[in-house]
């Protein structure tokens, strides 16, 4: 059964190969998706195709990607691997594509989420020649039915001067009605305050717009989203739990936050639903989320009736937990609302909200600068995402990882932090197996002991205090945040030297 109600736009129904044809080289292409979901399906490996084919006959053919954040094997992957991208924003995951732009094949802008929509209508990217974007139906009226994610969507829409529309009839026709798209974006100095005083409160409409004139292209697919599998909690990642859980409660008894905490956002990844799952078995009750991915520890929550409903951006499934998301579609309807990435990371939202905020790392120095980003402080592993709209902004704040690397071989409680994505002034909780380092209202000695006491490995510990007296010891009128720098980095060099990274 046809999704394509609109005459106009039924009428541009074409193959993916037809649809590619339009892109050009040198065009910004901007494509739907986030985290794996609700990318375009088809459309970017006919351009792969097209884009092999030019450099087989010695013609260059690359376009400049922007997406709301990463996608999937088959649209970051193949892109890269035809050598198609000069430029990509604002995140991206796919380790094809990482090992492109480390080579300096491809330059990449790594951005904060919430400044990527905004910095497209200021006019910072340049333009926006053609938008791919993949939504779930298409009403008569010609409003779009968006699919599991929304990212940047509406923005590709408003500012692409031609777009190609994937109509993916795998996506659930009953999401209908599970968005909140809001369209009051207004420039400086005309802006206006975003009225949402409530994680669930809609202040938009459950449709995309796009103008009909624009569209250049319709495809059908019927593809499913990349979904990611998620292990179990370990007994690392449990213990990280464990810790978040506790300290959570300690914030409760101390009477600054209510019983039902405050609105929750959890990164991605193993580690972050551990701690949901810490979350769901702790006797608290009534919770709501402001987040950007559903993973399946968010479905969990929901299911157990400990979390009462959850704002986000996108899905963020495993095979499991798509299947279980569509067997209760209607169940999850009015639970689950999803917004686009300029509102569901927007830095005046998150505050007023008082959101808590839970994010992985890569590493955190003695004095609480954050690396989230880059290895050994050259090489970038994802990007910033966006942990850094909810750090600075959240109520609370927990940075978790596990407190070796490489088989134990490198701490991840280091004397200075090779890159720096998250300063000292921006972190309050720094979490390992090991324990819990509260760093709010501390100075920076004190930050130092305490990081080092609580988070770091025992193995390492003793080197991360003996590097921390003597630091003090040799900056006799500089004891604010003393570093040995020579040392310093060669704490990162030798890992490099013994091949471990």
């Amino acid at each position: 059964m046809s999704r394509i109600h609109c005459p106009v736009l039924g009428s541009r129904i074409m193959t993916a190969g037809d649809a590619a044809l339009l892109i050009r080289p040198g065009d910004n292409v901007g494509l739907s998706g986030f985290t794996g979901a609700g990318y375009p399906k088809l459309v970017p490996t006919a351009l792969a195709r097209r884009m092999d084919a030019a450099h087989q006959r010695g013609d260059e053919f690359k376009i400049g990607l922007w997406t709301g954040a990463s996608t999937a094997p088959d649209a970051d992957g193949v892109l890269a691997e035809a050598h198609g991208i000069s430029t990509r924003l604002p995140y991206s995951s796919d380790p094809t594509l990482r090992a492109m732009i480390n080579s300096g094949e491809v330059d990449y802008v790594d951005e904060h989420l919430s400044h990527s929509a905004q910095h497209m209508w200021f006019g910072f990217y340049g333009n926006l020649d053609i938008a791919v974007v993949e939504v779930t139906a298409v009403l008569p009226d010609g409003l779009l039915v968006p699919s599991s994610s929304v990212g940047n969507n509406k923005t590709w829409l408003d500012r692409a001067d031609r777009v190609i529309l994937e109509v993916n009839h795998w996506q659930p026709r009953e999401l209908e009605g599970f968005h909140d798209i809001y369209h009051g974006t207004a420039l400086p100095p005309d802006r206006r305050p975003i009225q949402l005083t409530d994680p669930m409160q809609r202040i938009g409409e459950p449709y995309l717009k796009v103008d009909r004139d624009k569209v250049v292209a319709v495809v059908e697919t019927n593809h499913p989203d990349r979904n990611a599998p998620f292990t179990a909690p370990d007994v690392t990642s449990a213990a990280i739990a464990g810790h978040v859980v506790d300290f959570l409660r300690s914030e409760v008894a101390a009477g600054r936050m209510p019983p039902s905490l405050l609105p929750l956002q959890s990164g991605v990844g193993n580690v972050a639903n551990a701690v949901l799952a810490g979350i769901d078995s702790s006797g608290f009750t009534d919770l709501v989320a402001f987040t950007e991915v559903i993973q399946d520890g968010m479905l969990d929550l929901l299911d157990s009736g400990t979390l009462r409903a959850a704002s986000a951006t996108s899905f963020g499934l495993s095979d499991l937990g798509v299947k279980r998301f569509m067997s209760n579609i209607d169940g999850y309807k009015g639970r689950i609302l999803l917004r686009s990435e300029e509102i569901s990371n927007h830095p005046e939202l998150v505050r007023r909200l008082g959101v808590i905020a839970m994010n992985g790392m890569i590493e955190a120095d003695i004095y609480g600068n954050v690396n989230s980003t880059h290895i050994m402080g050259s090489a970038i592993m994802n990007g910033i995402g966006g942990s850094g709209d909810f750090a600075r902004n959240a109520y609370l704040n927990f940075f978790l990882t596990p407190s070796t690397a490489k088989g134990g071989a490198i701490s991840t409680i280091v004397p200075m932090a090779s890159h720096v994505d998250h300063t000292e002034h921006d972190v309050h909780i720094v979490v390992t197996e090991h324990g819990l380092a509260d760093l709010r209202g501390l100075p920076p000695r004190a930050r130092a002991e305490r990081i080092i006491g609580r988070c770091a490995h025992p193995a390492f510990r003793e080197k991360l205090s003996d590097y921390a007296a003597r630091a003090w010891a040799e900056h006799p009128h500089a004891r604010h945040t003393p570093h040995l720098l020579g040392e310093a980095l060669s704490w990162h060099q030798r890992y490099l030297d013994t091949g471990q990274m």
